[in-house]
């Protein structure tokens, strides 16, 4: 293996760490060395993704959490401490985008769930995490945003502007604890995780061969390389960046 690549003694947190994206960069990390925190809403989910980490041969701590309740991530902080004593990696991953009929049958309760799970938990655990890597020994924190923060569209107003603030935050993030922290993002296009499902598969395939250059959605395994690029030292000069990784959207 690359040593730039070897991740053994390093410990990854990821939220949204237990299905689609997050799962695919929980195990290539734990393929690579690194010890796991994966964090969701549910404990089950979470353990059966520890478990196949645990096979690889790491240490992996499942961690029922909510990433839109701040309490709920300074008890997740803490968790991640406790049992590893430090976190290296920390990927911002946890996202919704829920469907509505119009904008103006969004509900207050809707609007605030979408802002919290995309915006502010990032926030609050990206200032929670930074400041003890920035005290000791570094580390790197990755955003996972979306091209709908670049590109706003319809049926994804809430969703497009929290992102968009998560792109923000990552370049302010990486100017507070900086140098010894490095904080990027990764703009990701239309993946075919278990979200397509409630897609118009028949539309989304006609539409992606004519307005993605790929012309097509992305498999969830394809964003494991800008992951594992951004959290090594492989990515040593990079911070405060953006990395589209969305197979050409325009």
């Amino acid at each position: 293996m690359d040593e730039l690549l070897d991740f053994a003694g390093k410990v990854a947190l990821v939220t949204g760490g237990s299905r689609g994206l997050g799962r695919e960069m929980t195990l290539a990390l734990a393929e690579r060395g690194a010890n796991v925190v994966i964090a969701s809403r549910k404990a089950e989910v979470c353990e059966a993704v520890a478990e196949e980490a645990r096979a690889l041969g790491v240490e992996a701590l499942p961690y029922a959490c909510h990433v839109g309740h701040w309490e709920q991530l300074g008890e997740l902080a803490d968790a991640a401490y406790e049992r590893f004593g430090k976190v290296d990696v920390l990927i911002n991953n946890a996202g919704m985008s829920p469907l509505y009929p119009s904008l103006g049958a969004i509900s207050e309760e809707l609007f605030d769930k979408v802002l919290s799970v995309n915006f502010k938990g990032p926030f609050r655990l990206s200032a929670l995490i930074g400041e003890r890597m920035a005290a000791g020994d570094g580390g790197s924190i990755i955003n996972i945003s979306s091209t709908a923060s670049l590109n706003p569209s319809p049926d994804s107003e809430p969703y497009g502007a929290a992102k968009a603030g998560l792109n923000a935050i990552t370049r302010s993030f990486a100017f507070a604890y900086g140098p010894k922290v490095r904080v990027n993002c990764i703009v990701a296009g239309p993946y075919l995780t278990d979200i397509s499902k409630a897609w118009d598969m028949e539309a989304f395939e006609k539409r992606a061969k004519t307005s993605l250059a790929l012309g097509r959605g992305g498999q969830p395994n394809e964003i494991v390389g800008a992951a594992l690029y951004l959290a090594s030292d492989t990515s040593s000069f990079t911070t405060a960046t953006l990395i589209r990784v969305d197979g050409g959207t325009p």
